[in-house]
């Protein structure tokens, strides 16, 4: 609601709120221009006492909207406990399906970065896609969280952890490698992951994606790095895909302009990857005729 009052000397329009502060300034704009003249100082006093009044009237009804605006915007804790539950890495609420579970744990790679729709876009995407066409009974969750290195990953698991898993599909490393982090440490890293995963279900299949790093970083550390996953798969007994970018990596037209995370098509040819791995532990067998 605006407030209108005019006479020849003085017009104004607005709300309650604005002709308020507009009193309180013209007030204190008088008393400063008396209080430069030789008043009495009976008269400075009162004047410095109807300024004071001025600023404490104008404080408390400010409050006072303050406090009126916060409760018409009420806080809506559902939209927040949501967001809270779908931040990046995060997988999305558990359903209470009875459906055998895969879970894909890794970098920006799973994630789907750069892409526009990374949800079914992305190689764990496509996989879900494949599984859908399949008939199969699996709920596919993407846990890829972009920068993970294999320490992020070790600190990451328990929460990752808290749904059931019957697949779990090891995809970290390639940050490290672009970091030139140590590789014992990062094969140290992965075991601990491995090593979790088996403790809380003795029973889960663990697929290893073998990543490769970059041949900048020397030809020494680059056989180092490569190493780690061949000997991982084999100590644990694991399935091991290669190399998750074979027929990706290093080509350009499969590639986004950073060179690094895969486009849509690249994404195809890693889930082909992938796939070539993970359908002999969820397609059925094939019963000799």
């Amino acid at each position: 609601m605006n407030i209108k009052f005019s006479d020849k000397r003085f017009m104004f329009i607005g709300s309650p709120k604005q002709l308020l502060i507009t009193l309180i300034n013209t007030i204190s704009k008088v008393s400063n221009h008396l209080l430069i003249s030789t008043y009495p100082t009976k008269k400075l006093n009162k004047l410095l006492t109807l300024q004071f009044l001025s600023f404490v009237i104008l404080s408390a009804f400010l409050g006072a909207c303050g406090n009126e605006q916060n409760k018409s915007i009420p806080e809506n804790t559902n939209d927040t406990q949501k967001k809270s539950s779908e931040m990046p890495g995060n997988p999305k609420p558990i359903d209470d399906s009875d459906a055998p579970r895969i879970i894909f744990f890794g970098n920006s790679l799973s994630a789907g970065y750069g892409l526009d729709d990374p949800e079914n876009q992305s190689f764990p995407g496509i996989i879900r896609k494949k599984i859908e066409e399949n008939n199969l009974d699996y709920t596919v969750v993407n846990a890829g969280l972009s920068g993970e290195t294999t320490a992020g990953g070790k600190n990451r698991i328990d929460w990752i952890l808290k749904q059931p898993v019957d697949i779990f599909i090891l995809e970290l490393g390639g940050n490290d490698g672009l970091r030139g982090i140590d590789t014992e440490e990062s094969k140290r890293n992965l075991q601990a992951i491995i090593d979790i995963v088996n403790t809380k279900y003795p029973e889960v299949t663990i697929i290893l994606a073998g990543m490769e790093a970059p041949p900048n970083m020397g030809d020494d550390y680059t056989a180092d790095f490569r190493s780690i996953y061949p000997e991982l798969a084999e100590k644990n007994n694991i399935a091991l895909i290669p190399f998750l970018l074979q027929d990706v990596g290093g080509e350009a037209h499969l590639n986004q302009s950073d060179g690094i995370h895969p486009n849509i098509k690249g994404h195809k040819i890693v889930a082909e990857n992938v796939w070539v791995i993970l359908k002999d532990f969820i397609l059925p067998e094939k019963e000799d005729i």
